[in-house]
């Protein structure tokens, strides 16, 4: 009988079997057990089951109740296999989340804190640096290079199985009609939500009750919160995520949702860029065989040349060597795709983004940069589709 597999999660080194495979089957088993657990016997579950599991935070309100229910947990059973922490750094977090994040490793000493910044940046600054304010050049191309990169660098880096989050269906958008188990094929792993049948205020009540350090910013209006440029506090009536991207038909920052179009463009340019090497190594095996043959005919007419004559092995040494440069160049390495492609972009950032002070003319230097609005829409082209 034919088994409809639904997924296969990230390789193992034992011949290459996944660490987890479910059928379709499974999963809405699964989600259909787990749909009135409580979210602590729902972890305890996703411990025994789940190999190589993680816990991705960005220290947000159901984050940190995920954390302490997983630390009183380890208390529980001490010879099991502890959940590790992924956070994705994007350099643009509040001051107060980077003073969250001390006050939550003085609290869970235990803790074992993976953290994934824009790959070779470390502060925004640095990151300015090169790609000017990205965050207003292309919403989606920042979304890649400072998100969803350095989410799949961890999940290949750490070999992510299954990864726990802090997503729930009352924070609406996309997130209606979450299961407590879903298969992320695209990425190669199995998401756990928790607390998905959670309020705000169910998660709220428990961060009181069990005195778990939370962002001093919940009490000055916010509820998700993201990077600072891009979250304000909600109003009186709006979803909690309403904060993020205000005004903006927007509601995921692409380490949840389907592919981008970056991401796409990313993906297409990979497919041309092998499809260009293998037509190039096609073409030169295709040549060999006659250039084999050419240098045959001209080995066996030096062979059988009888003069003794200077002037004339002279002759024939030139006549080989200018019919041997005929023969197909070898293959030189192209440069990789990242570096192809980087290059591209940042060609574009350098052209659109005002001049640093450092890089402007010296009868220049006083002059303003551009408004910031004059390229918002550089990367539009690139990535339209």
């Amino acid at each position: 009988m034919e088994v409809d597999s639904a997924y296969g999660s990230a390789s193992s080194s034992a011949g290459g079997l996944p660490l987890v495979s479910l059928t379709a089957a499974h999963v809405a088993h699964l989600n259909k057990q787990l749909e009135t657990m409580h979210p602590k016997d729902i972890l305890r579950l996703a411990k025994i089951l789940f190999p190589n599991l993680y816990q991705s935070t960005a220290f947000g309100l159901t984050g940190l109740a995920t954390m302490d229910m997983l630390s009183k947990l380890e208390k529980e059973t001490p010879g099991s296999s502890p959940v590790h922490i992924i956070f994705l750094d994007t350099l643009y977090h509040f001051d107060e989340t980077y003073e969250l994040v001390d006050r939550v490793k003085a609290r869970y000493p235990h803790l074992q804190l993976h953290t994934f910044k824009p790959e070779g940046f470390e502060t925004a600054a640095d990151f300015e640096e090169t790609y000017g304010k990205l965050y207003e050049l292309s919403e989606e191309m920042y979304d890649w290079v400072a998100k969803v990169e350095p989410q799949q660098r961890a999940y290949d880096s750490l070999n992510v199985a299954a990864v726990l989050t802090g997503r729930r269906r009352s924070q609406g958008g996309q997130r209606d009609k979450m299961g407590v188990v879903e298969i992320d094929k695209e990425r190669g792993i199995v998401k756990i939500n928790p607390l998905v049948n959670w309020s705000f205020a169910q998660v709220q009540a428990y961060i009181r009750e069990n005195d778990v350090p939370y962002n001093v910013l919940l009490d000055r209006g916010y509820k998700s919160i993201g990077d600072w440029h891009s979250t304000s506090p909600v109003g009186e009536g709006e979803d909690e995520r309403a904060g993020r991207w205000k005004g903006r038909q927007k509601t995921e920052c692409g380490i949840h949702n389907k592919q981008s179009r970056y991401a796409q463009f990313l993906e297409e340019a990979a497919a041309k860029e092998k499809e260009s090497q293998d037509n190039s190594s096609t073409d030169q095996a295709e040549a060999t065989p006659e250039a084999d043959s050419t240098q045959g005919a001209h080995t066996s007419e030096v062979e059988v040349e009888t003069k003794a004559d200077a002037e004339v092995e002279a002759e024939v040494e030139v006549e080989v060597e200018v019919e041997v440069e005929d023969e197909p160049p070898a293959l030189v390495e192209s440069p990789s795709l990242v570096e192809s492609i980087s290059a591209q972009v940042l060609e574009q950032v350098h052209e659109s983004r005002p001049l640093a002070k450092s890089e402007q003319p010296l009868d220049e230097a006083s002059s303003s940069p551009a408004p910031a609005h004059e390229v918002s829409n550089t990367f539009v082209p690139l990535l339209s589709c």
